[in-house]
C-alpha cells in the first residue's frame, strides 16, 4: 500500500472541494484531490448547471412563443428533446474538463476512489486498483450531499430525484413536484414552459420558503398565469399505478392526483457515509452534518468540514466561499467566515427570484422596526423593451429614529434577469451600507437595474419615476 503526503488533502471535488484545491494550490499548497464519481460535483454535474441548461431551453421556448408579439411570424413550435439533453451535456463535459485541466495545470493530484478519514489525518483511498494511504498536514472534509428520498417514493419508473430528472426520456404530459423550494420551482417552471401540466405539492404553507412575501406573491401569479397548479399545506401518503398506465399520487386529507412523472424535490442530505473512521475527533450532529466551529474546523486537530455536508446554506457559492476561508486559515492569515444572513440567494424558476439579508417579516420578528419600498418591472423600460414586466424589487432598511431609512437590511427581487442584478443589493446589505449612500450611485439607463436604484432612491424621501 503505497503512502504519500501532502500539504492538504480534500475528500470531495464539488464546488467547495475542488475550490479549496484551486485556491489552495495557487497559494502554493501540495495538494491531493479524491473525488469517488465526477470533479465538479452535484452542482455541475446533477444540479445548478443542468438545471439551469433546462431553464434555458425553456426560455428559448417562451421567447418563440411570443416572437409575434414583436412582428417575428415563426413556424409552430417542436422540441426535439434529444437534443436538448445533448446540448446540456455538452455543456457539463466542458464545464468540467476545464475544471479538471485547471486542476492539473495547478499540479493538484487527482485520485478516483473512495476515501476515508482516519486518526492522525491519513486518508485511505479505495476504489482503485489498489488501496493507496495518504497524509496531510491538513484535510478538508467536502463530501457533499445527496437527494432526501420520501418513504414511499425512492426513484424508480415514474419517480425521480434530481440525480435522474436530467436524463428522463421526454417531456411528460402530466407532472406532479414534490418540493415548493427552489429546485422544486426551478423543476416546476421549465416542465410547465416545455409545456407539461404541472402540479407543486408542498408540506409547508407556503413555497419557497425564506423568501420575502411579496416575491412570492408575484411567483404565485406568474406560476398561475402558466397553468401550475400550486397546493401547500398537503403532505404526500403514497403512489400507486392507475388504470390507465399512469401514476396516482395520495396527498392530503384524501385526495390524488394523476401523473405521468413524479419529481421529488425535497432537500438534500449530508453524504457521510464511510467516510469518517473510528478514532477522530469528527463529530456529527443529530441532523447529519459534521459538527464544525466558527472557522469550519472540525473537533479533530488541523481537520476541517465546508460545503453542503455542514449546516450552512447548500449552495455553490456559499462552498467556494468556505474554501476560501478554509485556505486562509490553513496558512495563518485572517480568515473571515461566510455571514450566513446574507449570502446572495439566486432561483432561476421563470419569474427569477434573487435576494440577500433579512425579509420583512425576519426582520419584524428579530424586533428591528423598518422602511420598505417597492418598485415594479411593469413602469421599467427595459423590461418593456424586452417584454418581461412581471416582478418587483423591494428594500428593506433599518428605521432610524427620525423615520428615515438608515442601513439596508434585505434586497429581494423578483422578475426578469434579476439573478444578474443581486450584486448592487449584496454589496450594500453586507457593507451595511445606508439607503442614502447607495441612492448616490448612478445606474445605467435603460436598464433593469434602474429598478434597484429607483427602489434606493424613494427610500431618501425622494425618487424620480416612482
Amino acid at each position: 500500500m503505497e503512502t504519500t503526503h501532502f500539504d492538504l488533502v480534500i475528500i470531495g471535488g464539488g464546488p467547495a472541494g475542488y475550490g479549496a484545491a484551486l485556491y489552495g494550490a495557487s497559494a502554493g499548497l501540495n495538494i491531493a484531490l479524491v473525488e469517488k464519481d465526477k470533479v465538479g460535483g452535484t452542482c455541475l454535474h446533477r444540479g445548478c448547471i443542468p438545471a439551469k441548461e433546462l431553464l434555458e431551453t425553456a426560455a428559448v421556448v417562451r421567447t418563440i412563443a411570443h416572437a409575434e408579439d414583436f412582428g417575428i411570424k415563426v413556424e409552430p413550435i417542436g422540441l426535439e428533446w434529444s437534443t436538448t439533453l445533448a446540448r446540456k451535456q455538452a455543456v457539463v463535459d466542458k464545464l468540467a474538463g476545464g475544471v479538471t485541466g485547471l486542476l492539473k495545470n495547478r499540479k493538484v493530484t487527482i485520485l478516483d476512489g473512495t476515501a476515508t478519514l482516519g486518526a492522525g489525518r491519513t486518508v485511505t483511498v479505495a476504489g482503485g486498483d489498489e488501496s493507496v494511504t495518504l497524509t496531510g498536514d491538513a484535510v478538508i472534509l467536502a463530501p457533499g450531499s445527496v437527494p432526501r428520498v420520501i418513504p414511499g417514493f425512492e426513484p424508480g419508473g415514474p419517480v425521480v430525484t434530481s440525480d435522474e430528472f436530467f436524463h428522463i426520456p421526454g417531456v411528460p404530459d402530466r407532472a406532479v413536484v414534490i418540493g415548493g423550494g427552489a429546485i422544486g420551482c426551478e423543476f416546476a417552471s421549465t416542465l410547465a414552459d416545455l409545456g407539461a401540466s404541472v402540479t407543486i405539492l408542498e408540506a409547508l404553507p407556503k413555497i419557497l420558503p425564506g423568501c420575502d412575501e411579496d416575491v412570492t406573491r408575484v411567483v404565485l401569479q406568474s406560476f398561475k398565469k402558466k397553468g401550475i397548479d400550486v397546493r401547500t399545506g398537503v403532505a404526500v401518503t403514497g403512489h400507486a399505478p392507475s388504470s390507465s398506465g399512469a401514476t396516482t399520487v395520495s396527498f392530503g386529507d384524501g385526495e390524488s392526483i394523476e401523473t405521468d412523472l413524479v419529481v421529488v424535490s425535497v432537500g438534500r442530505s449530508p453524504f457521510t457515509d464511510g467516510v469518517i473512521a473510528e478514532g477522530t475527533g469528527v463529530r456529527i450532529t443529530d441532523r447529519g452534518h459534521i459538527e464544525v466551529d466558527g472557522n469550519y474546523r472540525t473537533g479533530e486537530p488541523s481537520v476541517w468540514a465546508i460545503g453542503d455536508v455542514i449546516a450552512t446554506p447548500q449552495l455553490a457559492h456559499v462552498g467556494f466561499a468556505e474554501a476560501i476561508c478554509v485556505v486562509k486559515d490553513i496558512l495563518g492569515e485572517e480568515a473571515v467566515p461566510v455571514d450566513n444572513s446574507k449570502v446572495p440567494w439566486a432561483i432561476y424558476c421563470q419569474p427569477e427570484v434573487a435576494f440577500a439579508g433579512m425579509s420583512e417579516a425576519a426582520a419584524k420578528e428579530a424586533g428591528i422596526e423598518v422602511v420598505t419600498s417597492k418598485h415594479r418591472f411593469g413602469g421599467n423600460s427595459r423590461a418593456m423593451i424586452i417584454g418581461q414586466t412581471d416582478g418587483l424589487v423591494k428594500i428593506i432598511a433599518e428605521k432610524r429614529p427620525d423615520g428615515s431609512a438608515g442601513k439596508l437590511l434585505g434586497v429581494h427581487m423578483v422578475g426578469p434577469w434579476v439573478t444578474e442584478q443581486l450584486s448592487g443589493g449584496y454589496l450594500a446589505v453586507n457593507w451595511e451600507a445606508t439607503a442614502d449612500e447607495v441612492a448616490a450611485f448612478i445606474q445605467p439607463h435603460p436598464s433593469l437595474t434602474e429598478l434597484f436604484g429607483e427602489s434606493v432612491l424613494a427610500l431618501t424621501g425622494r425618487s424620480l419615476h416612482g
